[in-house]
């Protein structure tokens, strides 16, 4: 599922940007921080991680304020768009989708920082970095400490741990220790 396909709420229109957040293989679990862990250190490793992005997206779906999280990761996917009129088309829908007054996901970004609709005309990667990094710290010091507070966050922590602590992982890990100390 890209991140458009997630059901919302009847007042938003599909869009087509294409994000790539949830496709979760749980296989990256021998790392020095993982999962939760991994989420809890900070937000740049959550985002960073499709399973920490999809259940972060969760939690503030029920916080009505998932558009903070699709703006975000609409920006970086702009970032890496080629070509000039592929990134007046995604910057557009960006505008339209997150930061035009007529917005159907609007983003609350200050007043004199939104963009005019000209800017458009002639994109670049980073034209939405400020209004990006305005985001960011909103998400950073308001919802994502909540989250981290959240059952969604505690309950998916708890299935790591008791994943982590079965009789398979414990016999896994010493087969492992086996291999490696020999």
């Amino acid at each position: 599922l890209s991140w458009n396909e997630a059901p919302l709420p009847a007042v938003f229109p599909p869009i087509r940007l294409e994000i790539n957040d949830s496709e979760c293989h749980p296989s990256s679990s021998h790392q020095t921080l993982k999962g939760t862990s991994k989420w809890a250190a900070s937000l740049e490793n959550l985002l960073e991680d499709p399973e920490g992005v999809k259940r972060f997206r969760e939690f503030l779906k029920k916080e009505f304020s998932e558009e903070n999280v699709l703006f975000w990761l609409a920006c970086e996917e702009f970032k890496k768009t080629q070509g000039k009129k592929q990134m007046q088309e995604k910057a557009k829908e960006i505008y339209m989708t997150f930061l035009s007054s007529k917005a159907s996901s609007q983003v609350n970004v200050e007043g004199q920082s939104r963009l005019n609709e000209t800017i458009l005309e002639t994109p670049h990667p980073l034209m939405f970095q400020k209004l990006q990094d305005q985001i960011f710290n909103l998400m950073k010091y308001d919802s994502y400490s909540r989250f981290l507070k959240s059952e969604i966050f505690l309950n998916h922590k708890k299935s790591e741990e008791q994943e982590e602590n079965s009789p398979e992982a414990q016999s896994a890990a010493k087969r492992a220790s086996r291999i490696y100390n020999t």
